[in-house]
């Protein structure tokens, strides 16, 4: 009987350590989670850079168009952490991929290929794929718009054929309102 009366004497002693600990576990859990859950995804958004005028279907790069992607691998590859870029996203098309092959070379990340007709799924990978992180989508003129309506809500002016080198930052913060900034690189 002396054993069972002793330990149920320390019982009451263990009950709120083991409560504080239980609680505090809790609290250093929801913080955790409320981190990451407030965390903002900035998107880059872009157009292709010039393309040859032949052939009509799916034409490669222009010597200007190829000197913009060197243009741009040492613009967004010299910045500091070279912004961070998680991945880029482009569409099926020769133009998209040979815009950003410069860069995903000298950064060492993924290029993922969408459909360039469906701007929702390159916006949702963007979303989904590199939460808290860092994109660059290149697009195309009629695109570019579609893709930045699609992470914030907001309509942008339509791109002309002629209009290269117009980047849209969209600031996706996980619980408010997302924020559209536009750049003109040179």
């Amino acid at each position: 009987m002396r054993k069972e009366y002793a330990s149920l004497r320390r019982r009451p002693f263990l009950a709120p350590v083991w409560l504080a600990a239980l609680v505090g576990a809790l609290i250093v859990a929801l913080g955790i989670w409320l981190l990451g859950a407030a965390s903002t995804t900035t998107v880059f958004v872009m157009r292709h850079a010039e393309k040859a005028e032949a052939p009509a279907e799916d034409p490669p790069l222009s010597p200007a168009g190829e000197a913009r992607a060197l243009e741009l691998a040492q613009h967004f590859g010299r910045a500091p952490n070279a912004l961070g870029f998680g991945s880029i996203i482009v569409s099926e098309l020769r133009r998209t991929q040979d815009t950003v092959r410069p860069l995903a070379n000298r950064l060492g990340i993924p290029v993922i290929v969408v459909p360039a007709g469906d701007p929702a799924e390159a916006a949702r990978r963007a979303l989904d794929e590199n939460r808290g992180g860092r994109v660059l989508i290149v697009g195309h003129s009629d695109t570019v718009p579609a893709i930045v309506e699609e992470l914030s809500g907001e309509q942008v002016p339509e791109m002309s054929e002629l209009e290269y080198g117009v980047v849209y930052v969209v600031a996706v913060p996980r619980f408010s309102r997302a924020a559209v900034t536009r750049f003109d690189l040179p």
